[in-house]
């Protein structure tokens, strides 16, 4: 999984949730995880006016007066919907003043301490953070819409997975507001940028759509099984009506021989219609057979197609984020040694340089982390 998405926790959509209804003149009154909410018959909004009771969480089963409110609830989509159609594009900068150092996970999980860090920013760089809309459904039915987060430079088209992070917690209401500012980025590279979020943003949630995948597989497993066991029950009756028209005709046969004229030329007739349905099951047992010995393609392709999984990436809203980049210095203590290092970092994104084991040229990282400074570098596998 390559982490380049961020999910949107139910904290987050209860904050949004709140602070878009009240925004448009709504009364909400929370008790738990159950709000009650009227929402003004004169409010500016695509959502349903009137009285609504909300439940905060994923229930199994509602009481049928409740709407649930959660990330991949109808009413949040709903909301997200409603509050982008008013403001599809935004803006906000990110600098040192607003966000936290943020620590490499190869050095928070070393045991060298820090004893200072110094950020010198050099300059402005822009990335676009892109909420999608992400819909895991069959032919036959609808199976999960969730929602994803996903930010790129502008410039270099990198994900900054951790600039995202950063984002939606400068965002949240209970933060002080950011810094907004004029979108710089021209509509065509907006369409691009949106366009190149699009790959990773499904590579990250495959795993969610090889477990949906696994489900469909085997609903469709079990539905080719039941017509599988259909077919042959088919076939063990009509091999059973052969066995009773055979011995039927054998009967008319003897009887044919023995009679006279008028008894002949009756079961003559009736033997010629037992015979014309015999010949119509028993091809029709030929083909089942056939269709059982091949493994009943032509169903297999209409229950696979049934089942066949398509994911729908839609953007809903879409913020530029001005951040700076520049070089921090971390002033390293440990054991044996003293060091500080310089190495690029970016304000909400974090370190951008890869940083290498000076011994066995290993990158460093959270599996990995910093373990000595003596001589240089060198990663816990190499003290």
């Amino acid at each position: 999984m390559t982490d380049a998405a961020v999910p949107v926790t139910q904290s987050a959509v209860e904050e949004f949730t709140e602070r878009y209804l009240r925004s448009i003149g709504s009364q909400i009154e929370i008790q738990g995880n159950k709000w009650e909410v009227k929402i003004p018959e004169d409010a500016e909004t695509g959502l349903p006016t009137g009285n609504l009771s909300l439940i905060c969480d994923t229930v199994e089963e509602s009481d049928g007066n409740s709407t649930q409110l959660h990330p991949e609830s109808s009413f949040f989509q709903e909301v997200l919907k409603d509050a982008a159609s008013r403001a599809p594009l935004g803006s906000v900068t990110i600098n040192a003043s607003n966000t936290d150092i943020i620590v490499p996970d190869w050095l928070y999980e070393s045991e060298i301490s820090v004893s200072n860090i110094e950020f010198s920013p050099y300059y402005d760089r822009r990335a676009l953070a892109v909420l999608f809309q992400v819909g895991i459904e069959t032919v036959s039915e609808y199976q999960r819409e969730f929602l994803r987060g996903i930010v790129v430079d502008t410039r270099s088209k990198e994900i900054l997975p951790k600039l995202d992070r950063t984002f939606l917690n400068l965002t949240n209401p209970s933060n002080p507001t950011i810094t907004s500012h004029e979108i710089e980025t021209e509509p065509e590279q907006i369409e691009q940028l949106v366009d190149s979020c699009r790959d990773p943003l499904v590579e990250d949630i495959q795993t969610e759509v090889d477990d949906i995948h696994r489900e469909a597989s085997r609903a469709a497993d079990a539905e080719l099984e039941e017509y599988r066991q259909l077919q042959q029950q088919h076939e063990k009756e009509l091999a059973e009506r052969l066995s009773r028209l055979q011995s039927q005709i054998e009967e008319l046969n003897a009887t044919i021989n023995e009679s006279d004229q008028r008894k002949r030329v009756e079961s003559l007739k009736e033997r010629r219609e037992c015979k014309s349905e015999f010949e119509e099951i028993e091809s029709e047992l030929t083909k089942l057979r056939q269709r059982r010995e091949q493994g009943y393609p032509q169903k297999q392709r209409e229950i696979r197609d049934r089942h066949a999984l398509e994911v729908v990436v839609t953007p809903i809203t879409v913020t530029e984020i001005k951040y700076e980049r520049g070089d921090i210095e971390f002033e390293l203590v440990g054991a044996d040694a003293s060091k500080t290092i310089t190495v690029a970092y970016g304000s909400g994104v974090g370190v951008t340089d890869e940083i290498y084991c000076e011994l066995c040229t290993n990158t460093l990282s959270a599996e990995r982390p910093l373990g000595s400074l003596q001589g240089g570098l060198r990663c816990v596998d190499c003290v």
